[in-house]
């Protein structure tokens, strides 16, 4: 039974080093062998009865494709992820954005730089009688503003915004990146603001400004991007409207992590790595004195 007990101790060992050697490793997308379609005809292929609601259009190379002809009037957009898609070449000039993806209502400006919405630079809300006072803040967005902080890969120059009840807020949002970054404040009164929703976005090295009125409650407001994993990755901060209501957590710099990231702490890494080994190497021996 001793024996036993040693071996369990040597595996539990080597469970440890497994641990902390998956915490240094990086799985790679598996792919399969892909398919060339570049010389490929599709002139004569009906697509009528094709179901495209399964397929993966993300790799597609859609550049050259003639969209003339197509009919667009039943496809639904409200299941696909245009974060990544390049809309600099599209002309919006001429689009309606009254009913797009449940945006009925709001006031936007789109073009290939990006998109304002919902801004208010007069419009009082109910619980105000003036202009407390006028605030101008000029965030920057881009990966080098996450160096400072630990498992971060996007970050803002400024991650906590404070304000006096009934101000007047304008951003100016810069994009230092290449990929598109948003600065969204949530839960604003639904009333002045469609889903309560201040809403700046801006293109790979575009500048978008807007402002928006908060109203006279002590709260704090949700700022962040919210295209895919961004916020996850860095871009989270708060809006603080007088005394606030409470702090949210993990915005870098100003609030702890929900969850701690162990595996970014060398420190933390090394013992479980040590501890492993040790496990390993003295239910090992004592595995084989035993026998």
């Amino acid at each position: 039974m001793k024996g036993h007990r040693y071996a369990t101790v040597a595996l539990a060992g080597l469970l440890c080093l497994l641990l902390a050697s998956r915490a240094f490793s990086v799985d790679a997308p598996r792919s399969g062998p892909a398919m060339d379609h570049s010389q490929m005809d599709h002139s004569q292929m009906d697509h009528s009865q094709m179901d495209h609601s399964q397929m993966d259009h993300s790799q597609m190379d859609h550049s050259q494709m003639d969209h003339s002809q197509m009919d667009h009037s039943q496809m639904d957009h409200s299941q696909m992820d245009h974060s990544q898609m390049d809309h600099s070449q599209m002309d919006h000039s001429q689009m309606d954005h009254s009913g797009h993806g449940g945006h009925a209502g709001h006031k936007m400006t789109l073009d290939a730089e990006g998109m304002v919405m919902n801004w208010n630079e007069d419009t009082l809300p109910e619980d105000c009688s003036a202009i407390s006072r006028d605030y101008a803040f000029e965030v920057h967005a881009g990966t080098k503003y996450a160096e400072p902080y630990n498992g971060t890969i996007f970050g803002m120059s400024q991650h906590e915004f404070r304000v006096e009840p009934c101000s007047r807020i304008t951003v100016t949002f810069i994009n230092e990146d290449e990929v598109r970054h948003q600065f969204m404040v949530h839960q604003l009164p639904k009333y002045l603001y469609p889903q309560g929703m201040f809403h700046l976005e801006a293109a790979g090295g575009a500048t978008k400004t807007g402002t928006f009125i908060v109203p006279s409650d002590n709260r704090t407001y949700l700022v962040h991007c919210d295209l895919a994993q961004h916020m996850e990755k860095g871009m989270k901060g708060q809006l603080v409207v007088g005394r606030g209501s409470v702090d949210l957590p993990s915005v870098p710099g100003v609030t702890a992590n929900f969850r701690r990231d162990w595996y970014t702490d060398p420190v933390v890494l090394l013992g479980v790595f040590a501890g492993g080994l040790g496990f390993s190497l003295i239910g090992l021996l004592l595995f084989l004195w035993r026998r």
